[in-house]
C-alpha cells in the first residue's frame, strides 16, 4: 500500500479519500513515515506538525463519514514553503532573524488550500529570504538533490521540488521571482509553474501592487497544477492586481483523463530558441536535451518557428523592479540586524537603496517597451519554448556557479538569466520534465505564454507531458521504508 500511495497523483489520493478507498489517516501516515525515511538524505522538511496534523486527518475522515461537503483536496497532507505564512506554524524564510518566528494568519495561497481541505504537515526550506536558486541557510543547513545527493536542489522552492521528487507528496506550494518555481521543477524532474499576475492575488497588507513575485505551484505532474491552481485561484477584496475570473477556469476535463488524454498541438504557433539566439550561455548538454523537444512540439502538429521575441529590455527591468522589491521587503531588517545577513541578499538590498530617480524611470520605459515586443510577439504566436536552466545541478556545496563554458558570471543571479527575463515579461511560464543528462540529472524545457493565458499554458504544457512521459522517471534514494 505504500509504495502505491507515494506515487498517487494529487488528483488520485484526493479521489480515494473522497470515497473512503483510503483513509485520510493512511495517507497522512504514509507521508509522515516517508519523511522519516528520506529526510536525512535530503534535508527538506524542516519543520513538522505531525500531531496537529493527525487530529486533522481523523477529523477529514469523520466528515467523510457523515457525507458531509467536502473540498477537492479533502484530507491530502502537505508541506509547504518557509516563506508562505501558515497559522501557529513556524516560517522561518530560511533566517536566523526569524529562526522562532510563529504567524498568527495564512498566506492567502495556505488559506485557500486549507479551505479546499488540505491537512498542513510541516514546511520545506528555502535560502536564506529566499534569495538565488540553491536551498541552503544558516538556520536548517542545505537540501540536496534526489537524484544526486550531492547535487543542489535549486530553489528558492527547493525543499518542495526534493520532496516532491522523493515521493513525499505530489503537489506543493510555492512562489518564484527569478525562477524559484521553475528552477527547482527543472533539477527535481517535476513540473513547475509561475502564474500571471493576479491569478494568486497580492493582498493588503504588504505589497498589493507587487507584479514580479509570483505564488504558484508545483506538482509531479501538469493535471495536478491545474487542480492545485483551480483551488486557489480567483480575485480577493484587498488585492487590486486580481484577475477577475474565479479557478474554476483551471478545472477543465482533459486534465482529469490521466492516459486517456490524446495530445495533440494542431495549429500551435510556437518560437523557439534554447538560448534565445546567443543571448544565453548554455551547458552542452542542457542545449541539447531542450534543442530535441522540437521534434516533440512537431510530432504534436505544432508550428515550430525560430523566432522570439525582443528581450533586450528585460535585464534592465528584472534588476532595477528586484532591487526595490527587497529593499521594501527586507531594508528595514538590514538596518537592524546588518551581521545577520548572507552578502547577497545585502547587495541586492542595497542595489535597491542606491537606485537614483533617473534610474527607476528608465527601468519604468524599459517595461513599457518589453510588454510591446510581448504583445507584438504573441500577436502571431502562441508559444514561446526555451531551456529553464541553463547549467545541470551543480555541487551542493557552493553557493551559485561562476562560469557557464568559460564564461564568467558576475553574481548569484546571472546563472538563472534564463528565468529571471522571462520573469520581466509578466508572462505566465512553466518549467516541465524534458529529459536527463548522460550521468542521470534532470533537465527541464521552459514554455511561456501571453499575460492572462495561463489556462491555454497549461493545456500545451500538459500535451507535451502526455507525449514524452519523462515526468514518470523517478530517483533511487538508498532509503529502507517500512
Amino acid at each position: 500500500m505504500s509504495e502505491e500511495l507515494r506515487w498517487l497523483s494529487t488528483r488520485e489520493l484526493a479521489k480515494k479519500i473522497a470515497t473512503t478507498e483510503i483513509s485520510a489517516r493512511e495517507a497522512l501516515s504514509d507521508h509522515l513515515a516517508r519523511i522519516d525515511a528520506i529526510n536525512p538524505a535530503i534535508n527538506a522538511v524542516v519543520t513538522r506538525d505531525d500531531e496537529a496534523a493527525s487530529a486533522r486527518a481523523s477529523a477529514a475522515d469523520e466528515a467523510v463519514a457523515r457525507g458531509e461537503p467536502i473540498g477537492p483536496l479533502h484530507g491530502v497532507p502537505m508541506t509547504h514553503k518557509d516563506t508562505h505564512d501558515t497559522a501557529g506554524l513556524r516560517t522561518t524564510w530560511g533566517s536566523p532573524i526569524m529562526a522562532d518566528r510563529v504567524p498568527e494568519t495564512d498566506s492567502l495561497i495556505i488559506s485557500r488550500l486549507k479551505a479546499a481541505g488540505v491537512n498542513t504537515t510541516g514546511k520545506t526550506n528555502v535560502p536564506e529570504f529566499a534569495a538565488g536558486s540553491h536551498t541552503f541557510n544558516p538556520v536548517f543547513g542545505t537540501t540536496v538533490n534526489p537524484y544526486d545527493t550531492s547535487k543542489s536542489a535549486s530553489g528558492s522552492s527547493g525543499g518542495v521540488g526534493a520532496v516532491l521528487a522523493s515521493g513525499v507528496q505530489a503537489s506543493g506550494d510555492g512562489s518564484d521571482m527569478g525562477g524559484s518555481l521553475r528552477s527547482p521543477a527543472s533539477f527535481n524532474n517535476v513540473v513547475g509553474f509561475r502564474p500571471s499576475n493576479g491569478r494568486i492575488p497580492h493582498t493588503l497588507p504588504g505589497n498589493p501592487f507587487a507584479w514580479l513575485a509570483q505564488s504558484g505551484f508545483m506538482a509531479r505532474t501538469v493535471s495536478d497544477v491545474a487542480l492545485t491552481m483551480s483551488a486557489t485561484a480567483g480575485p480577493q477584496p484587498g488585492g487590486p492586481r486580481s484577475i477577475g475570473e474565479p479557478g474554476s477556469v483551471f478545472d477543465l476535463p482533459e486534465f482529469g483523463l490521466g492516459t486517456d488524454f490524446e495530445p495533440d498541438l494542431n495549429g500551435v504557433r510556437i518560437g523557439f530558441s534554447p538560448d534565445l539566439n546567443g543571448l544565453l550561455p548554455l551547458e552542452s548538454e542542457v542545449h541539447e536535451i531542450v534543442a530535441d523537444t522540437a521534434n516533440v512540439f512537431s510530432s504534436l502538429g505544432a508550428d515550430v518557428l525560430d523566432m522570439i521575441p525582443n528581450l533586450g529590455d528585460a535585464d534592465e527591468v528584472f534588476n532595477v523592479r528586484r532591487a526595490l522589491d527587497f529593499v521594501h521587503s527586507w531594508g528595514p531588517l538590514l538596518e537592524e540586524h546588518p551581521d545577520q545577513i548572507k552578502d547577497s541578499v545585502v547587495w541586492n538590498i542595497e542595489m535597491g537603496l542606491n537606485l537614483t530617480g533617473a534610474e527607476v524611470v528608465s527601468a519604468d520605459r524599459a517595461r513599457a517597451r518589453l510588454h510591446g515586443d510581448i504583445e507584438r510577439f504573441f500577436g502571431d504566436h502562441d508559444l514561446l519554448v526555451l531551456t529553464t536552466c541553463q547549467v545541470l545541478p551543480f555541487d551542493a556545496t557552493i553557493e551559485y556557479p561562476t562560469e557557464i563554458n568559460g564564461i564568467g558570471l558576475e553574481n548569484y543571479l546571472d546563472w538563472m538569466r534564463a528565468l529571471c527575463l522571462v520573469s520581466a515579461t509578466g508572462c505566465p511560464a512553466i518549467s516541465v520534465p524534458a529529459g536527463f543528462s548522460k550521468s542521470g540529472l534532470p533537465v527541464g524545457v521552459q514554455l511561456v505564454a501571453r499575460p492572462g493565458a495561463d489556462v491555454d499554458l497549461l493545456r500545451m504544457a500538459h500535451a507535451f507531458e502526455a507525449a514524452t512521459q519523462i515526468h514518470l522517471r523517478r530517483p533511487q534514494l538508498s532509503v529502507s521504508m517500512p
